[in-house]
């Protein structure tokens, strides 16, 4: 794996019996409470029809956290691909509860790996091909992150909090951008950096980011509008 991906988060990490996705459970101190994945059975299939369906055109996501809510506008064309698997995942509930398990100010916030190692181990697999980069990665566009290897993108996703434009070379196909609440984004903990073991989220989800990483931002709820 690339020595600047890892360094920079946007790489998904693995091992050789594991690498996972999203988060649920838990409460925070500010009152709210995480919400499970909204239709477990549904996302134990990845290429079942309810998660496959084409995505509109142009739609919103809204992220309830618990730093506040931020609002999503996605282009399809801009990556059709990694638009439709957003939509789908975000439709079922896939995002409620994930953590934002890596936080660096002035680059990038990422998420996207389940609290539930069940589900995590179902998408380790379900990758998507690229999708030519069409636009930039610059402050408050959101792309998929992958590993260092063509057709890698699953489930994490990460917003710029810069202008990276040095990532177009290197397959990260924005497919969205922030139009509300990018301040809520900006606000997200960064306490921990990129600390938090992929692998062991993985391997025990939400309960290792809990018990390790108390103060660590999450969704709440992701809903489509």
């Amino acid at each position: 794996m690339n020595r600047w991906l890892r360094a920079t988060g946007l790489a998904c990490v693995a091992t050789a019996m594991t690498m996972m996705t999203a988060g649920c459970g838990g409460s925070d101190s500010a009152g709210g409470t995480a919400s499970a994945p909204g239709n477990k059975q549904v996302l134990m299939d990845p290429s079942s029809d309810e998660m496959t369906q084409r995505a509109p055109a142009t739609f919103e996501a809204h992220f309830e956290t618990t730093k506040g809510t931020f609002v999503i506008e996605v282009e399809r064309k801009l990556s059709p691909r990694g638009a439709d698997r957003f939509y789908n995942l975000v439709r079922q509930g896939f995002y409620n509860g994930n953590r934002f398990f890596r936080v660096l100010p002035n680059f990038v916030v990422q998420w996207g790996m389940n609290g539930d190692p069940e589900l995590t181990k179902i998408w380790y697999n379900a990758s998507i091909q690229d999708d030519p980069v069409q636009t930039s990665n610059v402050k408050g566009t959101i792309t998929f992150a992958k590993q260092n290897s063509p057709n890698t993108r699953t489930t994490q996703l990460f917003i710029n909090l810069a202008d990276n434009t040095n990532l177009d070379g290197m397959a990260f196909a924005p497919f969205g951008r922030v139009v509300q609440g990018m301040e809520i984004v900006e606000a997200i903990n960064a306490e921990y950096g990129q600390t938090a073991s992929q692998q062991k989220i993985g391997e025990q989800g939400n309960a290792y980011l809990e018990q390790n990483f108390p103060n660590m931002d999450y969704i709440v709820e992701a809903t489509i509008e």
